[in-house]
């Protein structure tokens, strides 16, 4: 298997203190904290643990509390509020250094049929076309502040390709949406509690810098702070993330000092697998941060 992949797959392996505890490693992937997707990915996977595996989750809801330190591991408690006839409910919060870092509250349900619809899958280029745009051009990380080369200079366990391609070194002000093809970069185990986990933790990345498209000009500037405060995540089919899927990313408002951005997560083959909303702080400095 791909290292990167590798890497990320062990992460995503908690390890039981207790019945309801659980331990998970943490990772720097250039940004100046612990990454959303990670806590998300793992709070997820520790949540998954105390359900009965015949349960699949259907939706989560986050919030993020306070940085998470990557040199440091994060305890996850799990609260069995739950488990009905068709639906369980779990509350994880995640501790580290003795304080709140996230909490998260997420359902599962045993799977039932029912009425069907889902809107249409947009119409665009299939990702062969396109090139790979994990790690940006070797000219565009030179022109790049130093923490930000850090970020985007990392190799991921995902592809993406852009419909809209980013000038990260020269920004411009465009429409705030998004369209970004992405797989793993090689095959995933066949467990589709893994795929979900998964799919939660690269969902966070692109969410967020989509509310910043009509602002680009502070992107650069050292004066636009960004942080995520909450995600929520519906999963409405399964999927398998190591095969392409399209995420399809828009941002309807903007105001104090807060952006709100959602997702759709489509198949390959045009199926509406997952929605997500996400909204973060947007705050713009009088003078650039140190």
């Amino acid at each position: 298997m791909d290292a990167r992949l590798a890497e990320l797959l062990a992460l995503l392996e908690l390890e039981r203190l207790e019945v309801n505890i659980f331990r998970g490693a943490s990772h720097d992937i250039g940004s100046p904290q612990v990454f959303g997707g990670q806590v998300l990915g793992q709070a997820l996977r520790a949540a998954c643990a105390t359900v009965e595996p015949s349960r699949t989750s259907h939706s989560l809801h986050a919030y993020f509390l306070q940085r998470g330190d990557f040199n440091a591991p994060i305890v996850y408690f799990v609260d069995r509020s739950r488990d009905g006839h068709s639906f369980s409910t779990r509350r994880v919060t995640a501790i580290q250094h003795g304080a709140q870092i996230f909490h998260m509250s997420a359902s599962f349900q045993v799977p039932q049929p029912g009425v069907e619809h889902q809107i249409v899958m947009p119409d665009v280029p299939p990702p062969e076309s396109l090139p790979d745009s994990a790690v940006p051009p070797r000219a565009t990380l030179e022109a790049l502040p130093e923490k930000m080369r850090q970020f985007w200079a990392r190799a991921r366990p995902f592809e993406f390709r852009m419909i809209e391609p980013l000038d990260l070194a020269h920004p411009h002000k465009a429409p705030p949406r998004q369209h970004i093809w992405i797989r793993a970069v090689d095959r995933v185990p066949d467990d589709d509690a893994l795929h979900r986990s998964l799919l939660a933790y690269v969902s966070d990345f692109h969410l967020l810098n989509t509310a910043t498209l009509p602002h680009a000009l502070l992107f650069l500037s050292g004066k636009l702070i960004l942080a995520s405060i909450d995600h929520a995540m519906w999963f409405h089919w399964p999927l398998r993330v190591d095969e392409w899927f399209l995420y399809a990313i828009d941002s309807p408002s903007a105001s104090g000092s807060r952006g709100f951005s959602r997702g759709a997560v489509f198949t390959r083959d045009g199926r509406l697998v997952a929605s997500t909303a996400q909204e973060g702080l947007l705050r713009v400095l009088e003078t650039p941060a140190s």
